[in-house]
């Protein structure tokens, strides 16, 4: 090829690779060229989406090494400042105060270190410690976060948290090992508990009320683990379930009626379907002028009415005693002239108790338990009664149990994250030895739309309850037509 037939080449090399870089801006900038051919648009497009990877993988890879430098000094700063200071002094001071001391050594400290940080990662260090030493470390901000509802740590390095109903995993993580067991200790010894080798699981609660779970090797196999349940602070209303769709205005309006008649109610569902979130909000409808007693394992319900006595169960010690059961606390409750009783969740031998409560004027009464449907909760009461060694003739024992409870509510937390109410159910009665229950109202599948959304829509079965009259003789107003199939 002469050097003409060479020159000209070039030039179409050049021009052609002036199109696609042209064509790659006119791709990020989501334009089209009518000049670019399809196949530099889409040579251009590949070049673009290989930059924006490259990108971005180099971003998560400073911000890496962003993270790990800011850790280093972090544990750099907390073990000179603990040589420095006598960190149970600052217990002694406000809080407020001690935060600012430990803000003030913190950048001194890290001034005269000459710590290799800009001023963004110094406030984040910064901020590391006064977490670390006055409150759980690297969970803290997790805890002030109003979205999460769930926070699951699996051993130092994952922290995973629940927003909207989806697990996901965050760039959180503890120092070591040994920092993560700080906390735990830090957790545990402010409700009075322990956790060692010998006792290495434990239930315990945060200042807000938050439920916590924490299991360390050697049953953990993969370090110590801690789950924690958030405690809501803000109280939902019916209004706001009606507005988050877990349930329609007909229905929140027969759940107000159930209260107000004082129907006593079992609200049923898996692990974090919002049972409890029901449960303070149905409890939210009772009069303040009732004594309510509320019972609990780890208190959470959030009863505004004046007149409340709140009970907690109490572990054993290390010695083995001093044990206080739901059962114990539902026996004695009993002489203490409530006008309800709310059990957080009946779970074994107190459901016995629960029952006779029931049955013997405590009406109006509410309490929870894990169940996948309204049958299975019934079946879960029976079961439990049955294995704490009450001897009944099954028939008996289904009638005691159809004549306690009124109304199964069943909850459910669905694949996209929302918990809505399946189902509200009443309990009529038995016929040989089947309980025999009515639906009320219903949530209805009609698939799933193209955000993975789960559609559907509340409808009532078009029963009317018996307890329909009660309403009306007590003057409780609720429309029949809610009833009405639709």
């Amino acid at each position: 090829m002469n050097d003409v037939g060479q020159y000209f080449l070039d030039r179409v090399a050049t021009i052609k690779s002036r199109r696609i870089e042209k064509a790659a801006n006119n791709a990020i900038a989501h334009e089209v060229d009518v000049n670019n051919t399809p196949a530099e648009i889409s040579l251009a497009k590949k070049i673009t989406q290989a930059i924006t990877r490259e990108k971005k993988t180099s971003t998560q890879s400073i911000s890496s090494e962003t993270q790990n430098l800011e850790t280093l000094w972090t544990k750099n700063i907390y073990e000179k400042m603990l040589e420095l200071v006598d960190v149970t002094v600052l217990s002694n001071m406000s809080d407020s105060s001690a935060r600012r001391q430990i803000r003030d050594i913190s950048y001194r400290l890290l001034g005269e270190m000459n710590a290799p940080l800009n001023a963004a990662s110094r406030d984040q260090v910064v901020n590391a410690l006064e977490d670390e030493i006055m409150g759980l470390g690297p969970l803290e901000d997790l805890l002030k976060d109003p979205q999460v509802s769930d926070i699951l740590v699996n051993g130092p390095n994952k922290i995973y948290v629940e927003r909207k109903g989806k697990l996901e995993l965050t760039n959180r993580r503890f120092s070591d090992t040994r920092n993560l067991m700080k906390v735990i200790d830090k957790i545990v010894s402010s409700v009075g508990r322990r956790i060692d080798e010998l006792s290495p699981m434990v239930d315990a609660r945060l200042k807000d009320g938050s439920r916590v779970n924490i299991i360390i090797p050697p049953l953990a196999l993969d370090g110590p683990t801690i789950s924690i349940r958030r405690f809501s602070v803000e109280r939902l209303s019916m209004a706001e379930l009606v507005e988050f769709g877990s349930i329609d205005e007909s229905l929140g309006n027969i759940l107000q009626a159930i209260v107000k008649l004082r129907l006593n109610v079992l609200i049923s569902g898996g692990t974090g379907s919002g049972k409890t979130t029901l449960l303070n909000v149905l409890s939210s409808e009772i009069s303040e002028d009732e004594r309510i007693v509320t019972i609990e394992d780890s208190a959470e319900l959030q009863l505004q009415q004046p007149h409340i006595v709140r009970l907690e169960t109490r572990p054993a010690n290390i010695e083995g005693r001093g044990e206080i059961t739901q059962r114990e606390l539902v026996k004695n409750c009993l002489r203490m002239r409530p006008d309800r009783i709310i059990i957080g969740e009946v779970r074994g031998a107190e459901s016995l108790d629960m029952l006779q409560a029931m049955n013997t004027g405590h009406d109006g009464s509410l309490t929870t338990v894990h169940a996948n449907t309204a049958r299975d909760a019934l079946a879960r009461i029976e079961n439990m009664i049955t294995m704490y060694g009450a001897q009944f003739p099954v028939e008996t024992l289904r009638q005691q149990i159809a004549s306690a409870i009124n109304i199964v509510i069943q909850v459910q937390r669905l694949e996209d994250g929302t918990r809505k109410i399946m189902s509200v159910e009443e309990v009529t009665g038995t016929e040989g030895h089947i309980i025999i229950m009515s639906p009320i109202y219903i949530f209805q599948r009609q698939g799933v739309d193209s955000e993975g959304k789960v559609k559907g829509r509340f409808r009532a079965s078009g029963v009317v309850p018996n307890f329909y009259r009660k309403l009306e003789m007590m003057d409780i107003h609720l429309p029949i037509d809610v009833f009405k199939a639709h």
